[in-house]
């Protein structure tokens, strides 16, 4: 009888220590379901979350949706987060899933995301700040009376279009040039090897910024939206997840990017068309405090501290 109570309280001694290791994680499931639409940005913050939490025990399943298509799936949990979720452009689809309480917003994983005029860093400095600046006659010369933009169709190229319509900042003589982003940012690029004045639309987070070192433009009439063209860039998690896994929703909330980190990242990835895992990897070796950060308070699925775990699989 003592011997089967002895064997008895070994094994519920070693359930105990098991299921504290379970609950110093406390997640139900082993695999994050991952959103990424084919944006540049996006594609490679979801290959660094992968690379975090394979270490801890998860696996990562990276869904090529778009981002319409990703508030379905998150809705009905067929897919778990979303890194891409931009405001105030998605506001409509957003909206409509947080209206049925299906979706979760850990807020903002890119500070300082922008979009608006935009000019090189040389025309910047030369004193042009403002887009009020653009009603000066002389100012208007040097830029030609011309204003790139992306694709017509585009929200921001009616954005433009109405502008222009408008005669705000006294575009109304000016000429709205749009084409493709490649096209557009080919004209930017033969202006700076000269030096020569040009405004286009410019966004941040993207490669153009360090490789141009675009500045975007005050807009005090809003014409690229409130707030300077200030957007939020949010985690979008499935609601059923968030309640399910605890741990994981401590690092997707803190996984978040400075406006520059993301440009940075994008230009090694879409300009300089480096191998996606390369640059997910180096960067995370790079930003040693910022995986920490990342990491602080998460665990390991069997209960152990998360970055010593990342340390040693970077």
């Amino acid at each position: 009888m003592f011997r089967l109570t002895a064997i008895s309280l070994t094994l519920l001694a070693g359930l105990s220590l098991a299921g504290q290791a379970l609950a110093a994680a406390g997640d139900r499931d082993d695999t994050l379901r991952i959103v990424v639409p084919p944006w540049p940005g996006v594609t490679v913050k979801s290959e660094m979350l992968s690379q975090l939490i394979e270490p801890l025990g998860y696996t990562a399943d990276k869904q090529e949706l778009s981002s319409t298509v990703a508030y379905q799936t998150l809705g009905t949990n067929e897919s778990d987060v979303f890194l891409a979720g931009w405001m105030p452009s998605q506001t409509t689809i957003y909206d409509a899933a947080m209206a049925k309480g299906n979706i979760v917003d850990l807020g903002s994983n890119i500070s300082g995301a922008r979009m608006g005029f935009a000019v090189p860093g040389y025309v910047y400095d030369a004193g042009i700040t403002s887009a009020e600046q653009l009603a000066d006659p002389e100012v208007a010369e040097r830029f030609g009376y011309t204003v790139y933009s992306i694709e017509s169709g585009s929200n921001v190229t009616d954005m433009l279009n109405s502008a222009i319509e408008a005669n705000t900042y006294g575009l109304g003589d000016w000429e709205g040039m749009s084409s493709s982003t490649p096209g557009m940012l080919s004209e930017v690029d033969a202006a700076a090897r000269d030096e020569r004045w040009i405004v286009f639309y410019g966004w941040t987070p993207h490669w153009m910024v360090p490789e141009y070192d675009s500045r975007i433009l005050d807009d005090p009439e809003s014409v690229y939206g409130a707030n300077n063209g200030r957007n939020d860039v949010k985690t979008i998690v499935s609601k059923a997840y968030s309640d399910a896994n605890p741990n994981m929703r401590r690092l997707l909330d803190q996984f978040a990017f400075s406006a520059d980190d993301q440009s940075d990242f994008i230009r090694e990835y879409s300009l300089k068309e480096r191998e996606l895992e390369a640059v997910a990897h180096d960067w995370l070796v790079a930003h040693p405090e910022k995986v920490a950060e990342f990491l602080e308070g998460v665990t390991t699925r069997d209960g152990k501290p998360a970055l010593p775990a990342v340390e040693a699989s970077l």
